[in-house]
């Protein structure tokens, strides 16, 4: 029988198996395969853990900095140098976003609540004494918003994505726009 494995073998052009090489790939085998189960659970779990304790405001706590430009009523544009800091607590944020240039500055600050997609809260822009409600959409990150004073209205986008962040604001005021790009 042996001698029959070995000649078929050779005309096969395959070298014999015998039994322990056999036993030994089967456990190699099963060890890999046992490998990558453990490392898949393991992985899901890691991946279900961090959804259930993310919030809306998940990767925004910390402060961020970085360019930016402002867009006047009158249609001059200036480079601006910006500041955020977001301190965010379960569904809850307080935000403050300071930007300045030679001849501009504003200073937001704001409190919001994420609940079901929805995001509501008040803002005051420090420097003017102006502040109002804060109303939109938005979760993981990424959100649309409408600021809303008496005789001003704004837009705000923010998106954030890692360590990055781009905030474009589209104004009715003294400023048209601002779009600003911050890094943690």
């Amino acid at each position: 029988m042996g001698l029959q494995l070995v000649s078929r073998a050779a005309v096969d052009g395959k070298r014999p198996v015998s039994k322990a090489r056999q036993t030994s790939d089967f456990f190699a085998k099963a060890r890999r395969l046992t490998f990558a189960a453990v490392a898949f659970f393991l992985a899901a779990f890691a991946a279900s853990t961090s959804y259930a304790q993310s919030s809306a405001f998940a990767g925004m706590a910390g402060t961020w900095s970085g360019p930016g430009t402002v867009t006047l009523d009158d249609g001059s544009n200036e480079r601006i140098r910006c500041r955020a800091t977001y301190k965010v607590a379960g569904a809850s944020m307080e935000m403050v976003l300071t930007c300045a240039s030679d001849a501009y500055r504003f200073n937001l600050q704001a409190a919001v609540v994420a609940a079901g997609g929805e995001v509501n809260g008040t803002w005051v822009e420090t420097s003017r004494n102006v502040g109002g409600s804060i109303q939109g959409h938005g979760a993981n990150g990424s959100f649309q918003v409408l600021v809303q004073a008496a005789g001003f209205n704004s837009s705000i986008a923010l998106k954030t994505t890692g360590n990055k962040q781009q905030i474009a604001m589209k104004a009715d005021s003294q400023f048209r726009a601002a779009n600003i790009s911050l890094s943690k």
